[in-house]
């Protein structure tokens, strides 16, 4: 009988085990500790928004990052991250010309063509935001097929904001309604000073027609999923993207077990009411 390694290599024609080599075209550091890596794009490489790559750094490892960038652009892919260890510091490091292992796209993605005819809710928390902007380009590059669309970003300190050009740009389009607080507001920050919750609360969309779509820390996604059931959005229509320990991205070592699914394959991106009853649970 096939391993499962050898059943996914038949299915694909390809190892999934295998690094594909990809050159860095340039690095930005974004924040104090967040910076963005783009990666020359072939005509061989496609990703749905949500899903994940996994990043190799020869003689030190890999690591999980989410895809951050525009699905349509053929020129680039992006991978934001934050150096929290030895991989991601090793590919802080990386410059332009430099050589990167790609294994991926891996996952789950948003649900793009559930919400469409529908109202779309998007809110981020951190580093949150990255996962979720590739659905956001998805959204405003076929913006007649949504109805309202609403963004919300919460982030440390105006200093740890992600994206910024961007949030200003989206803000300014008069079809788009975008909110961005901070835990601390210092310096001349004259915007929100709280937490996501509590854009969440005052947000205007229609609870009978939302697909709400979160990404960040757990807390953060636990008090959002309280509010959002408050304003009686139901559990099926609520979209969450989870951080585990992928380690092979395709199901076999075991690491990103989440109950009886695997993020890396099933996930990253899950609908709250299959996994309800195990979120937020220290012990799943």
């Amino acid at each position: 009988m096939a391993s499962g390694l050898e059943q996914t290599i038949s299915a694909a024609g390809v190892d999934p085990m295998l690094p594909r080599i990809f050159r860095i075209e340039r690095v930005r550091q974004d924040t104090r500790d967040t910076f963005t890596m783009f990666l020359a794009r072939d005509a061989s490489f496609t990703f749905a928004p949500g899903q994940f790559n996994m990043l190799y750094v020869f003689g030190v490892g890999e690591a999980p990052i989410s895809i951050c960038s525009d699905p349509a652009d053929k020129r680039e892919f992006q991978h934001t991250t934050r150096v929290v260890g030895p991989v991601t510091a090793a590919l802080k490091r990386l410059k332009k010309g430099d050589a990167v292992g790609v294994r991926g796209p891996f996952g789950a993605s948003w649900p793009a063509a559930e919400a469409e005819g529908r109202d779309c809710l998007i809110a981020a928390g951190g580093i949150g935001l990255a996962p979720l902007r590739p659905i956001i380009y998805t959204v405003l590059a076929n913006r007649p097929k949504y109805r309202r669309v609403v963004i919300l970003y919460g982030t440390r300190t105006p200093d740890d904001i992600l994206y910024g050009n961007e949030l200003k740009r989206w803000s300014a389009k008069f079809d788009i309604e975008v909110h961005v607080t901070v835990d601390r507001g210092v310096h001349d920050w004259r915007g929100n000073v709280g937490v996501v919750t509590a854009l969440i609360s005052r947000a205007a969309f229609n609870p009978e027609t939302v697909v709400a779509m979160l990404c960040g820390p757990e807390v953060m996604m636990r008090f959002s999923l309280l509010e959002l059931q408050r304003r009686g959005v139901p559990p099926e229509r609520i979209y969450l993207s989870m951080e585990r320990n992928m380690k092979c991205a395709i199901g076999l070592c075991g690491h990103c077990q989440y109950g009886p699914a695997f993020v890396c394959k099933d996930g990253p991106v899950f609908r709250l009411d299959r996994i309800n009853s195990i979120f937020g649970k220290a012990e799943v």
